[in-house]
């Protein structure tokens, strides 16, 4: 539930911060949120063996363009969550990846001694 809810805060930081990442009302956002959680959960490790080899030979470079992809799929699921293409979705998986980075940095639960 808690990564449910920073993917929605990440994914509204990143419509606010890029002119390309657009997501109209708060249904879309929900939904991308959810949308890019399962995705990351489901299709990520699929694809992410399959590209290995790509990625190793552009020296992980491909893995933005991936990520970009799969942010574009995410969007074209959900009504309301629209990019302008896809170095729009490659910029937008960037910036939510490090949104939520942050976000989840600030929210980690505090050990007991």
């Amino acid at each position: 539930m808690r990564s449910w809810l920073v993917n929605a805060v990440a994914l509204y930081a990143t419509a606010r911060l890029l002119a390309g990442v657009r997501v109209e009302n708060p249904e879309a956002l929900m939904g991308g949120a959810l949308a890019i959680g399962l995705i990351n959960a489901i299709v990520r490790p699929i694809l992410r063996f399959v590209t290995f080899p790509i990625t190793v030979l552009t020296l992980g470079l491909f893995y933005f363009v991936l990520n970009g992809l799969m942010f574009q799929l995410a969007a074209s699921l959900i009504p309301g969550f629209e990019l302008d293409g896809l170095v729009a979705a490659i910029g937008g998986a960037l910036v939510m990846s490090v949104v939520a980075t942050v976000l989840h940095l600030f929210l980690k639960p505090k050990k007991k001694k």
